[in-house]
């Protein structure tokens, strides 16, 4: 191809463009991840207080896991018009989007706080779903213009990024507080008030950052022909991606192709699973330990202006809980492909089924709850890195993107699932009944998986498949 005139001599236009494109995507894994650490304050503090915010405004601890419904269920339900829109505008269209409506969320909140309004606060928990189900899509715009060997340094770099926010996020609490006093507010309101700073600013850098986009830009990289073999891959979103089915259709095409590979089965089981469990015990976590310190039927707002102590533990809790999920996702990302997906998947429900037992047993003790819930997330970690991996290794090509949505969807209706019926369980059952169930839940998939193991089937193959291996058979 013949250079442009002024071009630099020797340099064709692929090559000045293949120069842009890195830098480009350098600009836009730095952007993505400082957004996502701002914005990744609201969700920590919103799973923190949330529990607590819903049983003061109810007035009844049957509603302490709405919050974490909403939220989850806002995000399982939002994900598609998200990515619709990305499709269709580019991402920094579907992020930004997403990133304001959890700012319109946190207003909400804070109204919700004034006004005593629980139906606002469940309003403005949807809203900061919203956010959630964007902050998910922003690592899929990490990779868009990542070349094959950097792709998941790239993806990590952005999910890094989310665990720093997330679990500051927690930690603000106190420091709310005070900001909430300083401004006339009830303290308690106050960690959203920084949370809604983060999202004002996280969508200003995005909006005037994130040029040119980068689903954009690998759709023109791609027509110039200067786009890498495999930068397209399924899954990724980047440019050569063909448009979304209707909803029903892409809902009803991704159960068929799931349903035809036990190994998609199994991993849908898994990351189903694992989800149900995490939220579940995690969302009313934090009313179960306003109890423990601050005593039966204290009211939120008396927990958190009556005794520091009690947003501390609170905080610092959930904070471990996020790192525990997110700090490590390299390690979990290393042993399964090192020791194999089901064994990882068999390590992670190992883990969850410690956890439950950790935080059962020792409910009575603040340390005994916080290391169960350091395992619940390194379990979850575990199983839903090993389980999305298998799932896209047990498919056809031309189906894995929607049976990945669908994956997404089941995650997330599970989830809002765990977090309705967890307040429910906490009434009847207590702490201890709560982590049963959830144990009931790991125990079952855990039994599949070691079935799938056992000599003589074909899931029962450790360590990495070849590229070649992968793309001649489906992984059982």
């Amino acid at each position: 191809m013949a250079n442009t005139p002024g071009a630099e001599p020797g340099v064709s236009h692929v090559q000045r463009l293949l120069l842009q494109r890195h830098a480009v995507q350098r600009r836009t894994v730095i952007l993505l991840g400082a957004a996502q650490l701002l914005s990744g304050i609201g969700t920590g503090a919103t799973v923190a207080i949330g529990s607590l915010l819903a049983v003061d405004l109810s007035g009844s601890g049957v509603w302490a896991g709405s919050v974490a419904t909403v939220m989850t269920l806002a995000a399982a339900l939002s994900a598609l018009p998200l990515a619709s829109l990305a499709e269709r505008r580019g991402r920094r269209a579907g992020l930004v989007t997403g990133l304001t409506a959890a700012l319109a969320g946190m207003v909400c909140i804070v109204g919700s706080v004034v006004s005593g309004s629980f139906v606002l606060l469940l309003l403005g928990t949807a809203g900061v779903g919203v956010g959630t189900a964007s902050s998910l899509q922003s690592r899929f715009a990490a990779v868009d213009l990542a070349d094959d060997e950097h792709r998941g340094r790239a993806l990590s770099a952005v999910v890094w990024a989310i665990t720093i926010g997330a679990v500051a996020g927690p930690n603000l609490i106190q420091p709310g507080a005070v900001v909430g006093q300083a401004v006339g507010l009830p303290p308690i309101a106050g960690p959203f008030i920084i949370s809604a700073a983060g999202l004002v600013l996280a969508c200003a850098l995005l909006h005037a950052g994130l040029r040119p986009d980068p689903l954009l830009f690998a759709r023109q990289l791609a027509a110039a022909g200067s786009q890498p073999a495999g930068s397209g891959s399924a899954g990724s979103g980047s440019a050569g991606a063909q448009p979304a089915a209707p909803g029903g259709r892409a809902l009803g095409r991704g159960l068929r192709a799931a349903r035809s590979s036990q190994g998609a089965v199994l991993a849908l089981a898994a990351v189903v699973g694992a989800h149900a469990v995490m939220v579940g015990v995690m969302s009313v976590t934090p009313l179960h330990l306003q109890e423990l310190v601050a005593g039966p039927g204290t009211a939120a707002h008396d927990g958190h202006t009556a005794s520091g102590d009690v947003l501390v533990i609170i905080g610092f809790t959930i904070s471990l809980h996020i790192a525990g999920m997110f700090a490590l996702s390299p390690v979990m990302g290393w042993l399964t492909d090192k020791a194999g997906r089901k064994q990882t998947m068999v390590v992670g429900f190992g883990l969850l089924l410690a956890a439950v037992s950790v935080a059962g047993l020792g409910q009575r003790s603040t340390a005994g709850v916080a290391v169960g819930l350091v395992l619940l997330g390194l379990g979850w970690s575990a199983a839903t890195i090993a389980g999305s991996t298998l799932l896209a290794e047990s498919v056809r090509q031309e189906d894995r993107v929607v049976v990945q949505g669908v994956s997404d969807m089941l995650m997330g209706a599970a989830g809002a699932a765990g977090g309705a019926i967890s307040g429910v369980i906490l009434s009847w059952a207590g702490y201890p009944g709560l982590n049963l169930a959830g144990g009931l839940v790991a125990g079952a998939v855990l039994a599949a998986a070691v079935v799938a193991l056992l000599p003589g089937r074909a899931g029962g193959r450790t360590g990495r498949m070849s590229r070649t291996a992968r793309g001649r058979s489906l992984a059982d």
